[in-house]
């Protein structure tokens, strides 16, 4: 079992250094908008990526999910009719809307508030999205494959582009927000470009309406469940535009961003554990290995949690030239940033979590379960921001997070039960909740700000309070002994 979490940590781990620099790449357009656009301006470009996002789940609608079920167990046609199908569906489909975004962006951009200047950006944005659905299908593919070192690569080129196009357009041509989509739109068509040879291997002229039609089915029930997931991530923005102004939009954006930790950390090993469950479903012990799995990452993200809290002020601070890495502006609302993180850990556990849907081919209670979390999320939004400002839109995106992560656990232990690791779950939470709870008072409601090595006393109390616990197994702990004595050894 530890042989094949290894390679699962393997994989992840490489998709997750390339990840990392893309991610980090990623992460610099923050601090080079903050210091270049105003808060209003950083505003805009959120509610648009916002808005962006839910579309993008009608440009897919879950073909993206239903080839990796369909590829991975070949139930129906050829390898090449498995990845053609979805193909040219996505092709034909995008098309049509991308074009009739592209028609009617002058009415779009007057309804969303944006005026003539936002005609351009409406047709950016409806490219984009053409080419990044073009994209799904051949990313997936290489994912199946086990060939994280490519699709990384890939990913990391169109960031490095994305980057510095945005550098050229806004410090160069002072372009303004115009440049930011514009990046966005040349990034992406290269991305498709750059794909090509991976399409190409498996691209072929045919199509399966009978698988289609399957493909149909277990995707489109991701169509209400994606809009319900990509809610709970963005629907904060446009509520918290209605309720104040573009301004704190920006400042809660910015600060938002900063939670890229925990959401990169789950990202990366969500790429690597779907392929995963996949292949292990079959295996007698797969039940176990799963809720093992759990176990590790749970813990992983906790730690992280604690880590990047108790630097996050230094971190803002960081000057680059005469430049913060956050300009002060925006520091206001950095209290959101550990809430942010805390609901990416309950992201975290829906992707754990997800083994019993895909395995027993239960989407149709995404939509339920997504939903419940959906509306809980604007709800909460909506009682919350009027009295709490950002923080409430940080808390409402927390709640809404639990309640997602408790609907996929009630659906899936029903269809595909699997014994966690109760007891170690409880023992890691509740070493959490002291060192974490004592790192986020010191930082945000004490008056005396703790310093360099008092943080690194509380990190470090997190894990030596876990062997202190018997948090470790004794399988663990004899790894852990032997990866000790090699250290020694070498």
């Amino acid at each position: 079992m530890l042989d094949r979490i290894k390679r699962l940590g393997a994989e992840t781990i490489i998709y997750g250094i390339m990840t990392v620099i893309g991610r980090f790449l990623t992460f610099l357009l923050v601090p080079f908008y903050t210091n270049i656009l105003e808060p209003g301006e950083y505003g805009i470009v959120a509610y648009l990526f916002s808005l962006i996002a839910f579309c993008t789940i009608f440009f897919s609608y879950g073909m993206e999910s239903a080839y990796f079920k369909y590829a991975s167990t070949q139930e129906l046609g050829t390898v090449k009719q498995n990845f053609s199908t979805p193909f040219f569906s996505l092709l034909v489909t995008s098309v049509i809307f991308s074009s009739l975004l592209s028609l009617f962006s002058a009415d779009l951009s007057a309804f969303a508030g944006f005026g003539e200047t936002g005609n351009k950006l409406i047709v950016y944005a409806a490219w984009i999205l053409f080419f990044d659905t073009l994209a799904l299908v051949p990313f997936a593919a290489l994912r199946l494959q086990h060939r994280p070192g490519i699709f990384t690569a890939v990913k990391l080129v169109n960031i490095v582009i994305n980057v510095i196009l945005n550098v050229v357009f806004l410090a160069v041509f002072g372009m303004g927000v115009e440049g930011v989509f514009l990046a966005g739109l040349i990034a992406s068509s290269v991305t498709i470009i750059i794909l090509l040879p991976v399409s190409w291997k498996l691209l072929a002229l045919t199509f399966s309406f009978q698988l289609w039609k399957e493909l149909l089915k277990f995707g489109i029930p991701y169509v209400p469940a994606g809009v319900a997931a990509i809610a709970l991530q963005v629907i904060d923005r446009p509520i918290l535009r209605l309720l104040t102004d573009d301004a704190t939009v920006g400042i809660y954006q910015a600060n938002y961003r900063l939670g890229i930790v925990i959401m990169l950390l789950v990202t990366t090993f969500d790429y690597a554990y779907r392929p995963f469950f996949l292949n292990n479903a079959s295996r007698p012990d797969a039940k176990e290995l799963y809720a093992r799995i759990a176990t590790y990452f749970y813990t992983l993200m906790l730690f992280v949690w604690i880590v990047v809290t108790a630097f996050i002020h230094d971190i803002v601070r960081l000057q680059i030239g005469e430049s913060y890495l956050i300009h002060p502006d925006y520091w206001t609302g950095l209290p959101i940033i550990p809430v942010v993180m805390a609901a990416y850990v309950f992201t975290g556990w829906v992707t754990l979590l997800m083994p019993g849907i895909f395995i027993e081919k239960k989407t149709q209670y995404l939509p339920v379960v997504t939903g419940a979390a959906a509306a809980a999320n604007i709800i909460a939004n909506i009682v919350l921001i009027p009295v709490y400002g950002i923080m409430g839109a940080a808390l409402a995106t927390l709640l809404s997070y639990i309640v997602s992560a408790s609907g996929m656990y009630l659906v899936s232990q029903k269809y595909y039960p699997v014994q966690y690791e109760i007891k170690r779950l409880a023992i890691v939470s509740l070493i959490f909740i002291i060192c974490g709870g004592m790192t986020y008072y010191l930082l945000f409601f004490s008056d005396i700000h703790p310093g360099f090595v008092v943080k690194l006393i509380i990190i470090f109390t997190f894990p030596i309070l876990l062997i202190i616990s018997g948090f470790l197994r004794k399988d663990e702990v004899n790894v852990v002994k032997k990866a000790i004595e090699r250290v020694k050894g070498s």
